[in-house]
């Protein structure tokens, strides 16, 4: 994949605080990291670091308390963070997609998958120049096809069905074909394979990146689950505590990781030969990101490589470069062996 071109998707400097009556979170200090057209990349990190919290913001889903406190998020010429209701309105679904956690919560269930596609192809499809009967046969044949794209067996009859008949897996995919009715530029996949089983979520997953790379979409790919990135990702931007640590083509991620926390991570992630005795987890907690005594780098209370400097002067990612880290102390000479494959 060529990297000269622009990035579709640049996210600088972005930082986003929640005010709560128990004081401010800070969720989010100064992201940074790039989508190209065609690329998939992780967002990796342990549950509380960030990563749903910034996709959110950036689509303009954000809870009220949410603020954006600096930064900019430029998707194809416009600032999202900028952009009225309206824009972003008109942008969800049409251009930048986003395949939500648990399908079941997302999807409504007192009305049929089939028309629940025909809603957002009728919100942000060409179909104006249609009308009447023509408009309602083309809706519903689209979103026939939508579901037969995601590998839907029978499509015309499972049109109908509504989402507590169907599985897990079977809801998931009805996700997928929502989230592509339009074909956007851009999907965001958030833990799209939580609660399913090993095989499902291999199926889930080759289907998300099979249509990514047929389509050339950039996709951004949330999850915990380092080695299910190891397989799908060509890019991972590493998150701990609201902050971007590393940034990396996967295979070099993998032979020689350079933030502590992320190889602290691929210490702690099992494998096809890996045992109880051999997995180390990451010591301590994530911090309470409401103190005001945080330190600059906030994995520095958890690092034993950690000195004055870490704990006073906040280290960034530069995305400009392949291999990004920010550390002020990071590994140089350790190799870790990269997780073993999510599926075969």
């Amino acid at each position: 994949m060529s990297q000269q071109q622009p990035a579709l998707l640049d996210v600088r400097d972005f930082s986003l605080e929640f005010r709560t009556r128990s004081g401010t979170v800070r969720a989010l200090e100064a992201i940074n990291f790039q989508v190209h057209k065609g690329e998939i990349i992780g967002l990796v990190g342990e549950s509380g670091s960030g990563k749903s919290v910034l996709s959110y913001a950036m689509l303009g889903i954000s809870d009220r308390a949410a603020k954006v406190t600096s930064g900019s998020a430029v998707f194809g010429g416009m600032d999202l963070l900028q952009a009225d209701e309206r824009s972003l309105a008109n942008l969800r679904g049409r251009e930048i997609s986003m395949i939500f956690q648990s399908p079941r919560t997302a999807l409504n269930p007192i009305r049929p998958v089939g028309l629940q596609i025909q809603d957002v192809l009728r919100r942000h499809a060409a179909v104006s120049s249609t009308q009447g009967a023509d408009l309602s046969k083309s809706l519903k044949d689209r979103a026939v096809q939508a579901l037969r794209e995601v590998a839907i067996a029978d499509p015309e009859r499972r049109a109908h069905a509504y989402p507590f008949e169907m599985s897990g897996g079977m809801c998931q995919r009805v996700m997928i074909a929502l989230a592509l009715a339009c074909r956007p530029g851009l999907l965001i996949a958030d833990e799209p394979t939580t609660g399913l089983d090993v095989t499902t979520q291999a199926a889930v997953m080759d289907l998300i990146t099979g249509l990514a790379r047929e389509r050339q979409m950039a996709t951004v790919f949330i999850t915990h689950d380092l080695a299910l990135a190891a397989d799908y990702c060509d890019r991972i931007v590493v998150m701990h505590a609201g902050h971007a640590v590393e940034s990396a083509p996967t295979a070099a991620l993998f032979a020689r990781p350079q933030h502590p926390y992320t190889a602290r991570l691929m210490s702690s992630t099992p494998g096809e030969r890996s045992t109880i005795a051999s997995l180390a987890p990451v010591p301590g907690n994530l911090p309470d990101l409401k103190r005001n005594d945080l330190p600059a780098c906030r994995f520095a209370e958890r690092c034993d490589r950690a000195t004055d400097r870490c704990r006073n002067e906040r280290p960034v990612l530069n995305p400009g470069l392949p291999h990004s880290v920010a550390c002020w102390h990071p590994l140089q000479a350790e190799a870790v062996t990269e997780p073993e494959p999510a599926h075969v």
